[in-house]
């Protein structure tokens, strides 16, 4: 049987004098020259009821003696409403593509064949252009933590590739300082 309302405000009353609930954040916070935060936002074109999905992608750790490049990375179903939420929070757009492929799995591994497209003036799916002739391949992982050998799987099966494709590590950071 359920309290009156006044006991059970009394009783919530009672517990926060006696502080047995939480009413109150404790926080500390600080700042360094902070990396910019990147954020992607993508969505099935083929599919519209499906959710957008919201990637943070951490920077990249480059270590010469990892066969791979390895970084944070954290993806979260959103509504629609998700780049206007974005924005008002004061982030910008810095591109828009649309990407055209196939997905592959082996175990835990996905690789991606796929065509990058521009989004044209009119912003319709008949209006992109291909940014080149050339197929992206992409060959990543997901998992936790400290499980370097699946590193190791992705190189072997990177060399079973190396007749069709080269893929590699790409310093980021490199690309960026190009004209």
């Amino acid at each position: 049987m359920a309290q009156p309302l006044s006991t059970a405000m009394e009783s919530l009353t009672a517990a926060m004098n006696s502080s047995i609930v939480p009413s109150q954040e404790y926080l500390l916070q600080g700042g360094t020259s902070a990396q910019p935060l990147l954020l992607r936002v993508r969505r099935a074109l083929d599919y519209p009821d499906m959710p957008f999905q919201l990637r943070y992608i951490g920077q990249p750790e480059i270590d010469k003696s990892r066969p791979t490049i390895v970084r944070n990375s954290i993806d979260i179903g959103t509504s629609s409403s998700v780049v206007e939420f974005l924005t008002e929070l004061g982030c910008r757009m810095d591109f828009e593509y649309i990407v055209r492929g196939y997905m592959f799995r082996k175990g835990r591994m996905k690789i991606t064949v796929s065509k990058i497209f521009k989004v044209g003036q009119g912003k319709t799916l008949e209006s992109v252009e291909p940014m080149s002739q050339s197929y992206l391949v992409e060959l990543s992982v997901l998992a936790p933590a400290g499980q370097e050998a699946i590193a190791e799987d992705m190189r072997s099966f990177a060399e079973q590739l190396r007749p069709l494709v080269q893929l590699e590590k790409l310093d980021y950071k490199r690309l960026q300082h190009l004209p």
